[in-house]
């Protein structure tokens, strides 16, 4: 690529949201590339840089200005643009004007509707250093911003005050303004190693220059993979492995600039704990990382610290000192809160609203008893379980430990029930309730806690449709959709035969709103439908096609795991040889069907076939609905397919030989029961005109 130029813009500001901070650079980087390609500009592979305090981007091999290019533009015809006299019109000379030329300098062109003017030049490329300012400005409008901030008596806008604005080409400033800010080449480096301007003299030295003079590893993914080896050695010293996972990661890298690791410890006496409640505390509430070993968690963290300390004991008692307390309030909690038994715990559930309008989280569990215990039997639990787990399973909402930290809901449950002395399953229901929490979770392992996160999801599901608080876009403060996918999750991979709209229904009528249980059901339905649309179509290693969904959906079957099974066979058939051929047929005889005016008989009458075709058709389709239609009633849908799937060259035959809609009432309406009888034989599985093979 010849003449280019390196190009660079930094933006620094105060310190960003570190749970957001990755996917702010991400989303920058992006944009900029989006606006110099839409530029047409030449470059090479973008660099993304991004620490607490500045998101950069660095761009090498930029082309420095864009290409000329050949323009045409056509303007009115030519018996619009001259007079009979040949002299330019109005409308003529507005459109040399246009173009900036005289009108003798405009061209004629021929085509089938007549002659027009048209004009042709050169259209000169402009400098990138002209058009990278108004890049960059377009893409900080466009970052993922959720609520911006004004500093100051600056109008700008942006997610933490702006200090400093770096653009070069090369070794060249590109002067702009961006949020308040004049551009130049002046950075900052670590707020307390390096707290001095300095001078990036090009955009190639931008990254040595930070970490040399500045105590600033830039990269954002290079100090991550620095930190994740960092604390891999600390652990490994201290006997262990850390406990991390990409999230607490991401956050630490996005809290430091030059990160240390510190190895540091505590009491063994707070191991007594459980292992959950002491990974809340040092990851959720000081961005620590445990260490587990052999036999379970070890008194020992790791933490990054920001500085790269002349007494890292100070740093690593400092540490100490901050976590000391935060774990002896967890031990109090755990003690106090075991002294109730959640079963005590149930009146006071009457005292929390769990929606104004559906009542407290007493009457939600109630409603949860109810159906748990009705759909337990399904599941493999004893509905008395179920209802046991379903009466005390909000109970840990209440306990000091929940209250300090949720994400333990559950969690804490399963631990407290078992102090108390409750079936085992009954325990483990209480955590499973939750389960599945997000895409690709796990699901519950016993059949009370499937019994029980069924139930709880549909009661939610069910009470915020009654009360007209479905979603709506992105809003959806009950996570309702993520509690539609655990349903159904639940009833597909469990192997769970339900009837998910009658439960629906059963769900709504135990709601204290006025409302049909039946219309509701039919728009919970609905929205379930839609949700399993995106569980099977979204998903490119499930091969589904939306066509595949639709043959299925079309057949509104009730529950999701015959909804699967019947997926899986169209999937099944759309690779034979015989499925593009069947499925036409298809289509063509629901057309047929359709288009007819006539009332078709529900019987053929073997003695009204004439033709040798539809006798064929008709002989080999009463001899496979024998075989076939016990494998439907068994829902072995892909078995029951690939016999009809036989049936092609008798139907290919027939719509070759027989004509269907003959002048002759009695053949025609025969002809007519016969293709009904071979379209409902293929519609017990799916309705195969909705497909497209081949």
């Amino acid at each position: 690529m010849s003449d280019t130029k390196e190009f660079l813009v930094e933006i620094g500001t105060e310190e960003l949201p570190p749970k957001a901070l990755r996917r702010l650079s991400e989303a920058f980087g992006r944009l900029i590339v989006e606006g110099i390609d839409e530029a047409a500009l030449a470059h090479g592979e973008a660099r993304l840089f991004a620490t607490p305090r500045r998101l950069a981007v660095q761009v090498p091999q930029l082309q420095s200005r864009q290409a000329d290019r050949d323009m045409e533009m056509r303007g009115p015809p030519t018996r619009i643009a001259f007079d009979d006299d040949g002299k330019p019109t109005r409308a003529g000379a507005a459109f040399a004007a246009k173009c900036g030329v005289a009108v003798d300098a405009l061209e004629t062109i021929e085509t089938d509707k007549g002659a027009w003017l048209v004009y042709r030049g050169t259209e000169t490329g402009q400098p990138a250093a002209e058009l990278l300012p108004g890049i960059v400005a377009a893409a900080l409008d466009k970052l993922p911003i959720p609520k911006r901030m004004r500093w100051g008596s600056n109008e700008a806008e942006f997610v933490r005050p702006v200090h400093w604005v770096v653009m070069l080409l090369d070794e060249e400033i590109v002067p702009t303004e961006l949020l308040g800010i004049a551009s130049g080449n002046s950075t900052h480096g670590h707020r307390f190693h390096a707290p001095e301007a300095i001078t990036v003299t090009s955009p190639a030295a931008y990254e040595e220059v930070l970490d040399r003079q500045g105590h600033v590893m830039a990269d954002f993914m290079a100090r991550r993979t620095l930190i994740e080896t960092e604390i891999d050695k600390a652990a490994a010293a201290a006997g262990g492995a850390v406990v991390s996972d990409d999230a607490l990661l991401d956050e630490v890298t996005a809290l430091v600039e030059w990160p240390v690791a510190v190895s540091a410890g505590f009491d063994d006496r707070f191991l007594e704990l459980p292992d959950e409640v002491l990974i809340e505390t040092l990851q959720a509430h000081q961005r620590y990382f445990p260490v587990r070993g052999d036999d379970g968690l070890l008194p020992a963290f790791v933490t990054i610290s920001n500085i790269d300390s002349r007494d890292p004991e100070q740093v690593r008692a400092g540490n100490e000192r901050v976590v000391r307390p935060r774990l002896a309030d967890a031990a109090f909690f755990w003690d106090t809160d075991r002294r109730t038994p959640l079963a005590e715990r149930v009146d006071a559930l009457g005292r929390v609203v769990f929606q104004k309008k559906l009542g407290t989280l007493r009457d939600k569990a109630e409603r949860v008893e109810q159906l748990a215990a009705e759909i337990a039997g399904a599941c493999g639990s004893d509905p008395q379980l179920a209802r046991r787990a379903a009466q005390i399973g909000k109970c840990d909402l209440l306990t000091e430990m929940v209250g300090e930290f949720p994400p333990l809901q559950g969690t804490m449950g399963r631990y407290y029930a078992t102090h108390d002395g409750e079936p085992a399953e009954v325990a483990a229901a209480l955590e499973e309730q939750y389960l599945p929490r997000y895409a690709g979770d796990e699901l519950p392992a016993t059949g009370t806690g499937a019994a029980l996160s069924l139930a709880e999801k549909l009661d939610t599901i069910a009470g915020i449709f009654s009360i007209g608080q479905r979603p709506t876009g992105t809003r959806d403060p009950f996570a309702l959709r993520r509690s539609a996918l655990g349903v159904l999750r639940l009833l597909i991979e469990n192997g769970l035969d339900l009837d998910l709209q009658a439960l629906a229904e059963k769900a709504v009528a135990l709601q204290p709103v006025d409302t049909d249980p039946a219309e509701m059901a039919g728009e919970i339905a609905d929205y379930f439908l839609d949700r399993l649309r995106a569980y099977y179509v979204d998903d490119p290693e499930a091969g589904i096609t939306p066509q595949m969904f639709e043959a299925v959906a079309a057949r509104r079957p009730s529950s999701p795991l015959d909804f699967h099974q019947r997926l899986q066979a169209v999937r099944e058939f759309s690779r034979l040889d015989a499925a593009e051929s069947l499925a036409a047929a298809n289509k063509r005889i629901a057309n047929i069907l359709r288009s007819s005016d006539d009332s078709v008989p529900r019987e053929v009458d073997p003695s009204a076939l004439v033709e040798p075709a539809e006798k064929t058709l008709f002989d080999e389709m009463t001899g496979l609905e024998g075989s076939v239609m016990p494998l439907l009633q068994d829902r072995d849908y892909a078995a029951a397919l690939t016999r009809l799937a036989g049936l092609r060259p008798a139907v290919d035959r027939f719509f070759d030989d027989v004509l269907v809609m003959a002048d002759d009432d009695s053949l025609r309406l025969n002809r007519l029961a016969l293709l009904g009888r071979l379209r409902q034989l293929f519609l017990h599985a799916a309705d195969l005109s909705r497909l497209q093979v081949g």
